[in-house]
């Protein structure tokens, strides 16, 4: 029979204790950094105040999941209304390079990564130190410090948030897909036959939008914490700034003789895995592919010194294709709403 890691924990031990911070010094800062996220996309550009908030990280224990999928059916159940709407028939690309990606009919799959699923449960039954585990680990975005989705798209309709939340605009999206290509997890999903290009080029543009988890930002902004993380029975996962959660996952791990991912993948994320069996264990023991993200180390792809350059020469661009696209945008949804 398998069995999950047990940790045992004294009153005094690191992992009987939170951080030194409470639920409402969590709310004041989701308050700060959301306000300050609404109060920075008012105002103009040379009125934005240059002070950032400190990023928001979550740290994830995955020896206390045990894959209930709470927090998949309440990620599903809180991001509903941001789910795309298809028009049929998909319109046929030309030339036709890009491939149709159509989940419409399949909006119950909760194994994998689709646009209509965001969050899933990844499960590794392993042998490490003469001891059996089967460990479930929640995956989705890990919302990188400097990601190069963000970076890359050519029409800026990825960007990064003063709160570290690293989030598609779907209203601007074109589906093109360069998101997924950069990403070292291949996390963002493409759902055709919907989104501004059936409106603007739609045998010409990327097919479709890109979908993937927004951190709630949502109720981030709104002072609440994401779905998962309220959802989560056995209170598995931990949000907070960035400092003070990197040192809550360095305690955690230290406690159980355990081992971090995320911390240093891709240049850093804002989301920290911390687990007693190693990372390259788990990615040789879990189910990968389409959908279905590794857990292998992964360099930082923003220091290659091409992709360095290529992101200075598509930001600027980028900036003036998302002004363009946000009055395309605009503009049709007043058409829809007369």
């Amino acid at each position: 029979m398998r069995k999950h890691s047990v940790i045992e924990s004294t009153p005094n031990s690191p992992l009987s204790r939170r951080p030194s911070f409470s639920r409402r010094s969590f709310l004041k800062v989701f308050s700060a950094a959301g306000a300050a996220a609404c109060a920075s996309a008012a105002k103009p550009a040379e009125a934005q105040n240059t002070e950032k908030q400190e990023e928001l990280m979550t740290v994830l224990d995955i020896s206390k999941c045990v894959g209930c999928g709470e927090c998949v059916a309440a990620c599903k159940e809180s991001n509903a209304h941001k789910y795309p709407t298809v028009r049929k028939p998909i319109p046929k690309m030309f030339p036709p390079r890009v491939k149709v990606e159509d989940w419409s009919d399949k909006k119950d799959v909760d194994d994998r990564l689709t646009p209509y699923n965001w969050l899933y449960i990844q499960t590794a039954e392993l042998e490490h130190d003469g001891e059996d585990f089967e460990l479930n680990i929640p995956r989705r975005c890990l919302h990188c410090t400097n990601p190069p989705c963000a970076n890359l798209c050519p029409w800026g309709a990825a960007l990064k948030e003063d709160t570290g939340i690293v989030r598609i605009d779907e209203d601007i999206c074109l589906g093109g897909a360069k998101c997924r290509t950069v990403c070292p997890w291949h996390i963002p999903q493409r759902q055709s036959g919907a989104g501004l290009y059936l409106d603007l080029l739609p045998r010409f543009a990327g097919n479709g939008t890109m979908l993937k988890c927004d951190r709630c930002y949502d109720k981030i902004a709104e002072g609440k914490e994401p779905a998962c993380i309220t959802a989560c029975p056995e209170d598995i996962q931990t949000i907070g700034p960035r400092s003070m959660m990197i040192k809550h996952a360095k305690a955690l791990a230290a406690s159980m003789n355990g081992y971090i991912y995320g911390l240093d993948e891709n240049g850093g994320t804002n989301t920290i895995y911390v687990s007693p069996v190693p990372f390259e264990k788990i990615n040789n023991a879990i189910e990968k592919g389409r959908g279905r993200p590794n857990l292998a180390p992964v360099k930082n792809s923003m220091a290659n010194e091409e992709t360095l350059t290529s992101a200075l020469i598509a930001a600027p661009l980028a900036g003036i294709a998302a002004g363009v696209l946000k009055i395309f945008s605009d503009a049709r949804k007043e058409k829809q709403n007369d």
